[in-house]
């Protein structure tokens, strides 16, 4: 197995990304306690490899890992002048560890966005989500925590919990256009796709493209 080391923590692994194909994207991921072991260290790795991809979410099954855990940095989003002002800034410190969440509600109107996937590159597509969520979920230290969202947050939060429900965002397109993309997507799953961070595939060894 080929690790990559960070850009700015020399001690945190940045891992490979699972692509699509693999069956640990389509498996629904189990919940996790206190005992959990390299709990801490999972968390920093996950943090370093979405950064290193430029990611604004990742959850663990995308790393391997088919767990009840994903992280979300919607930072970037604070610069898109398309949005309100008031969006922008709640965005801009939007950065949480979710385990073991529950979405409890979804409500308001749907929405579509363009979205895409680490697991997915090169794909993008507009993506139909009610734009509010409640959610419940423990943090980083096991604390019980409770959140109404709306907007861009609600949106990745569902994106990324898509992932422990072992569904992805190509799920939710129509049949035409799933239709359309077969083909790439079957490229996609051999590991014929480019990249600019270290990936894995099906039956395949860590692609660092």
């Amino acid at each position: 197995v080929t690790i990559l080391f960070g850009r700015t923590k020399p001690y945190t692994m940045i891992l490979p990304i699972v692509g699509y194909g693999h069956p640990v994207l389509r498996k629904k991921a189990s919940e996790i306690d206190k005992k959990y072991p390299d709990l801490d260290k999972l968390i920093k790795n996950m943090w370093d490899t979405m950064y290193g991809a430029h990611g604004v979410g990742l959850a663990a099954p995308q790393v391997g890992i088919p767990i009840r855990l994903f992280v979300v940095d919607a930072s970037p989003f604070c610069r898109d002048n398309d949005l309100i002002l008031s969006e922008r800034k709640a965005l801009k410190n939007f950065k949480y560890v979710f385990i073991n969440p529950t979405i409890v509600a979804r409500s308001g109107v749907l929405e579509d966005f363009n979205e895409g996937c680490l697991s997915i590159p090169e794909i993008r597509e507009d993506v139909s989500r009610k734009d509010e969520i409640s959610i419940e979920f423990l943090d980083e230290n096991f604390k019980p925590q409770q959140m109404e969202l709306y907007g861009i947050a609600s949106r990745i939060v569902q994106h990324e919990y898509d992932h422990i429900e072992g569904i992805l965002f190509t799920d939710k397109l129509s049949a035409l256009k799933k239709k359309l993309l077969k083909s790439k997507l079957t490229q996609i799953a051999k590991g014929k796709v480019q990249a600019d961070y270290p990936m894995t595939f099906a039956d395949k060894k860590i692609l660092n493209i």
